[in-house]
């Protein structure tokens, strides 16, 4: 198993946290797992033990210990945290390892499981009790037994993210406006590991943002479990088009990316917004789940086809250029041959430009485990197979039809083993989950972070080939 072991030597500048201001206490490192949201809990992390004196490294055989940040959304993301947690534990059996940690939202949802089947972990913490994690480490390295496991309520104002250690490249980050959510989709465990949706003030988002500039980030990815809610909880009103104008102002910021959108709560004004934003690119990810009005019931989506209609068409007469992300579920208690009829259809109608298609996944304590009529694996994953196939057609279709234009990319790091060529990517692009753009030097020298306009001149699947036309900047 390939674990995605967080690298001492490839750490972004801090974003908010400081100096250590004591003697080092230990060495740890860390596997973060799961969304982005989960990434920015991690960085958060890191700024604390950064602080506080512990010395990241890049390999947990030799630690003092050892953080795990997992994922339980759904059932392969919990396989993976049990992998890497079982994983360390090993290390620890063999000697090579003190201690492990774990944490996020593995911990939270099954925290006395886990406890009860893997006692000889060290210390545990919710996804509320993150930033205690300074206290249990020092627990741990001092050898006090007591306190280690460690789970705090949900809060009413979302945490703040305001001594981060970045562990993306330097150049983008990501910006967590909102924790939680309130929608209660019936296939959904999220509200039971994040509670319900809490937002940042503005002026807490805003500042978190500034720093990120002034530390080198370029492109700032908006996340939330819920983006469009966000400030409803805490102003009465959804405040998203204000924060979105207050984060368009910051120099030093080239793109930011909207991520999570939720098909309600998206007016004019918003739309207007981003359309006529210096930074925010055309580019927005907004999970629809199906497009079949019995199944949006019962997965309790609270919209409709019809209205769902009527918005896309809405953002993209509003929205120049728009690139739409979006993502469906296939075999979803009750869906029949009827109904992903219909999701193809409105896939094919909407040509969209970014799409990932997943399986149901039973989650335990939803109200989707209780449905009848759950539908067969292998029938699922056809269905989805059946989708896939339309969504790369698609995909390949359009990035042919972008060779011979011009676009800017952001570059990310050097190819491996192909001197003078580049992997970035374009406004298109979110990171890891998009495309890429193989770009190679002409005239003037590539790095990591800067941005360059460059001819596209050929499509490779679901990547392109570009080079440079002006100086990078």
């Amino acid at each position: 198993m390939q674990l995605p072991i967080i690298s001492a030597t490839n750490n972004a500048e801090p974003q908010a946290a400081t100096e250590p201001t004591g003697d080092a206490r230990g060495s740890y490192a860390v596997i973060s797992l799961g969304c982005p949201k989960n990434t920015v809990d991690t960085e958060q992390m890191l700024g604390q033990l950064h602080e506080f004196g512990y010395r990241l490294v890049d390999d947990p055989d030799g630690a003092d210990f050892v953080v795990v940040n997992t994922c339980g959304f759904i059932d392969s993301a919990r396989q993976e945290s049990m992998g890497a947690i079982d994983e360390m534990l090993d290390l620890k059996q063999q000697g090579k390892l003190r201690g492990v940690i774990v944490t996020g939202c593995l911990a939270e949802r099954q925290r006395d499981q886990l406890m009860a089947a893997r006692p000889e972990i060290d210390g545990m913490l919710g996804v509320f009790g993150r930033d205690d994690i300074v206290d249990v480490a020092n627990r741990f390295v001092d050898g006090i037994a007591e306190q280690r496991t460690i789970f705090r309520p949900a809060p009413i104002q979302a945490l703040p993210d305001n001594r981060r250690l970045g562990i993306t490249p330097q150049h983008f980050s990501y910006l967590k406006i909102s924790e939680g959510c309130d929608r209660l989709c019936t296939f959904c465990a999220i509200p039971k590991m994040r509670g319900k949706h809490a937002s940042k003030p503005i002026e807490q988002v805003v500042a978190e943002a500034r720093r990120m500039a002034e530390s080198g980030v370029r492109e700032l990815n908006v996340v939330a479990q819920d983006t469009t809610y966000y400030g409803l909880d805490l102003y009465g009103e959804t405040r998203l088009t204000e924060l979105l104008q207050q984060l368009d102002a910051i120099d030093g910021l080239d793109w930011i990316r909207l991520m999570y959108f939720y098909p309600m709560y998206i007016d004019d004004a918003l739309l207007d917004t981003i359309a006529s934003a210096k930074r925010i690119v055309p580019y927005i990810d907004m999970p629809l789940q199906h497009a079949s009005d019995p199944m949006l019931r019962r997965m309790s989506r609270r919209v409709n086809r019809g209205d769902t209609e009527t918005l896309l068409k809405k953002m993209r007469s509003r929205i120049d250029n728009l690139v739409m992300r979006t993502t469906f579920i296939t075999g979803f208690p009750g869906e029949t041959e009827q109904d992903v009829d219909q999701l193809y259809e409105f896939i094919e109608t909407h040509q969209f430009e970014r799409l990932g298609i997943f399986t149901y996944s039973l989650e335990p304590d939803t109200p989707a485990a209780k449905l009848p009529n759950h539908v067969p694996a292998d029938v699922a994953e056809a269905r989805r197979a059946r989708l896939m196939q339309l969504q790369q057609e698609m995909a390949f279709d359009w990035n042919q039809q972008r060779v011979g234009t011009q676009a800017d990319v952001l570059i990310d790091r050097p190819m491996p083993d192909q001197p003078g060529v580049w992997i970035g990517r374009t406004t298109a692009d979110a990171p890891d989950i998009d495309g890429l753009v193989f770009v190679s030097e002409q005239d003037s020298p590539l790095d990591q972070g800067v941005i360059v306009r460059s001819e596209i001149v050929a499509s490779q699947g679901y990547d392109l080939v570009a080079v440079p036309t002006e100086s990078p900047r």
